[in-house]
């Protein structure tokens, strides 16, 4: 994820979730903030439309993020923002974060970002729509896919999560550095598909 602002459109922010055993990648282009609660979507939007139909017995994601910004590892809220899409999904969402400034070492940055920072190269980002299409038309020799969608929800910065939240969280540490590698299971019963189809 790499935010930034345009002058003629506001602010751009791009997450991105890179699937390794498919070589394929989906990118939200968020216009509001870049917060644990558009992190947690973007995630979302990658699952309801490509994830569950590519794993459909799927019983848990295996995320691997940052160690900092809007995902990381000492983000209350958006260890509570991925309790809420355990709860709605049904699934275990096991996560490793990448230890504090190795960054470097995660693969959507040379598997994903890198690509499309070389795909947009000397083009002008004059327009959402431009961006979209830019970061979607990105491929590489070795076959990755890229898809792209505009989110133009609103994702206010300063939300605090309180100590009685974070209690809340069904969250298990892992026995190796349980900071940065934990699981949170659903705590509701299972979902209701209805809502999330």
């Amino acid at each position: 994820m790499h935010d930034f602002l345009i002058k003629e459109l506001g602010r751009a922010v791009p997450y991105g979730v890179y699937d390794l055993a498919a070589n394929a990648g989906w990118v939200s282009v968020g216009v509001d903030h870049d917060t644990a609660a558009f992190a947690v979507n973007s995630i979302r939007q990658w699952w309801l439309h490509l994830g569950r139909t590519r794993y459909p017995n799927a019983t848990r994601l295996l995320i691997t993020a940052d160690g900092g910004g809007s995902n990381g590892s000492r983000v209350r809220l958006w260890k509570c923002e991925l309790q809420k899409l355990a709860n709605e999904l049904g699934l275990d969402i096991m996560v490793s974060h990448l230890p504090p400034g190795t960054s470097k070492w995660n693969k959507i940055e040379h598997r994903l970002f890198s690509f499309i920072s070389q795909n947009w190269r000397a083009q002008p980002l004059v327009s959402y729509r431009v961006i979209v299409e830019l970061i979607s038309a990105t491929t590489t020799k070795t076959g990755l896919t890229v898809r792209c969608e505009l989110d133009t929800g609103q994702y206010p910065k300063g939300i605090v999560v309180s100590d009685a939240e974070m209690a809340a969280l069904n969250i298990k540490p892992a026995e190796f550095h349980g900071d940065w590698n934990y699981t949170i299971s659903p705590n509701t019963d299972p979902p209701n598909r209805a809502l999330i189809s």
